[in-house]
């Protein structure tokens, strides 16, 4: 009668009880991080998940009868071990009786915005012609001061002042500040 030594911690000895595990991994564990890889959007996340799969096959290897779908049984514990983990994943919003109050202001009225801008042009209208042409030249066609002032022949120091006198006027325009 021959006694055999029975383990206290069953996982440690089955190392040795299932070598082929080992050289299994080794051979198709690049093949397999690449499945692991297309499953996950993260390196991490992939090597993580393969190691779980790998974990369950492990645990699983005495119960595997056919070696050769090896393969197919790793792929099914991969997509597995992903949908068990994304269906956990947490979810952020939680359902609540009460709708939240929005807090957006309400859109400007577009015949507000329109009359606005009939207001401005026809202030612009009432402008100086030289200065008329300066807001004109700077704000609706945006061109520099250095352009306005080579456009009209006059220095920029000028286009500066003309303009710095216009805005003033349509600031003090009483139509347009009716209109805003």
């Amino acid at each position: 009668m021959t006694a055999t030594a029975t383990p206290v911690c069953t996982s440690a000895s089955t190392a040795a009880v299932y070598p082929s595990f080992t050289s299994y991994v080794r051979a198709r564990g690049a093949v397999l991080q690449r499945t692991a890889r297309s499953l996950t959007s993260n390196p991490c996340d992939a090597e993580d998940l393969l190691q779980t799969a790998l974990t369950k096959t492990y645990l699983a290897w005495d119960r595997i009868e056919d070696h050769r779908a090896l393969d197919g049984y790793v792929r099914r514990a991969l997509v597995n071990t992903r949908t068990s983990q994304w269906r956990k994943r947490r979810v952020d919003e939680f359902p609540c009786e009460d709708l939240p109050e929005r807090e957006t202001t309400p859109a400007p009225d577009p015949s507000e915005q329109q009359a606005l801008r009939d207001a401005m042009w026809r202030a612009v209208h009432r402008l100086p012609d030289r200065q008329r042409a300066m807001v004109v030249l700077r704000y609706y066609e945006d061109l520099t001061e250095v352009q306005t002032a080579e456009l009209l022949g006059v220095s920029v120091g000028t286009v500066k002042s003309a303009v710095s006198r216009a805005l003033g006027k349509l600031r003090e325009d009483p139509e347009l500040a009716r209109a805003a």
